[in-house]
């Protein structure tokens, strides 16, 4: 609608005109007295004004379409009004901005690919269930800038932080159990490389996520020590240990029966070191409560979104106004001209 021209038609249509804020709108109620007050002019001009009276026979009066033409210039007055009146009304258009910003929260997670993710009592096992959760955690961040590391006897950053999320799904989607030669946990590892990647950050959020099945068998870093290392750096941690106690399905027999397999979880690591990093500990024991607590995680860590909001106002009376002023002058040029006495006769 800004793009039409100033003397466009289409300033007139109700389309546009609906598209329209009104700073005055009793202005625009007053255009309902404008034929009464053309009436009143009418009735007024009609008794009261000096008539001269001359005398016609009946033959003489004829009617004629054209004297209807006398009428031009009250419906220009009429039409003046209205213009002025609109543009009373102030017709205004507002576009409003909204800029959302926020400064984010760097997040690592550090997933276990040991053999023992491949137990079966999450479906399809251990580590697919976390990389699908991993998948809908990450798709619910806003601009926080997320890395991946991965460790079973050895640890190493699969991702640094990025807010490139496709990116980080195409890493999870290759993420296995043969990325690591090395077998065992090795959890202190896991959060050296954590720290590492972290150290520089300067946002003023760092936040580990690490999810294990098992103890710490492996590596040359006592968990307890990378804790207290990842905390100095104000790192965040909430540790998962996921699996059932007891017998669990691992693998299939020569009859395409499940193996099951003795399985126990020392908590007590896990548990330490979500204490020294001012995070919390989680043990799941299915894939609905793994999904819950990576929602639950994704609520505590929330960026605070800001915004800011810019209204751009722009004015339309002037047009309007424009057309009153044209239309006046037309009126003043029918009224001063010999054409005033042809439409009144």
């Amino acid at each position: 609608m800004d793009n039409l021209s100033y003397w466009s038609l289409d300033w007139f249509s109700p389309s546009s005109l609906r598209a329209f804020t009104w700073t005055n709108v009793l202005f625009l109620y007053a255009i309902a007295a404008v034929p009464l007050l053309l009436l009143t002019r009418w009735l007024w001009r009609y008794f009261f004004n000096q008539k001269l009276p001359v005398a016609f026979t009946k033959s003489d009066l004829k009617s004629s379409p054209l004297t209807l033409l006398r009428l031009i210039p009250e419906i220009l007055l009429g039409l003046i009004v209205v213009l002025l009146l609109v543009a009373l009304a102030r017709p205004q258009k507002t576009n409003e901005k909204v800029e959302q910003w926020t400064e984010g929260i760097d997040i690592m997670l550090a997933i276990d690919i040991s053999q023992s993710m491949q137990i079966e009592d999450f479906t399809p096992n251990r580590l697919e269930a976390a990389k699908n959760v991993a998948r809908d955690f990450i798709k619910g961040r806003l601009q926080d800038r997320i890395g991946i590391v991965v460790f079973s006897g050895d640890a190493f950053s699969l991702t640094p932080l990025t807010t490139d999320y496709s990116l980080l799904n195409s890493y999870l989607n290759e993420m296995n159990f043969d990325m690591i030669e090395s077998r065992g946990t090795a959890i202190g590892s896991a959060l050296a490389v954590v720290t590492n990647r972290m150290r520089e950050s300067e946002s003023k959020s760092k936040v580990c996520i690490l999810l294990s099945d098992g103890d710490n068998t492996a590596g040359n870093i006592d968990p307890i020590t990378s804790a207290e290392l990842a905390a100095a750096y104000n790192i965040k941690i909430y540790t998962i240990v996921v699996g059932k106690e007891g017998l669990v399905p691992f693998g299939k027999d020569f009859f395409g029966r499940p193996n099951m397999v003795e399985n126990t979880v020392d908590e007590s690591t896990m548990r330490k070191i979500a204490e020294i990093g001012s995070g919390e500990f989680f043990r799941v024991t299915d894939n609905q409560a793994l999904q819950q607590v990576f929602q639950k995680i994704d609520q505590y860590e929330k960026a605070e979104i800001k915004e800011t909001r810019f209204k751009d106002t722009s004015d339309f009376y002037f047009i309007y106004l424009r057309w009153a002023i044209v239309l006046f002058l037309l009126w003043l040029l029918l009224k001063s001209t010999f054409l005033s006495n042809v439409l009144q006769d």
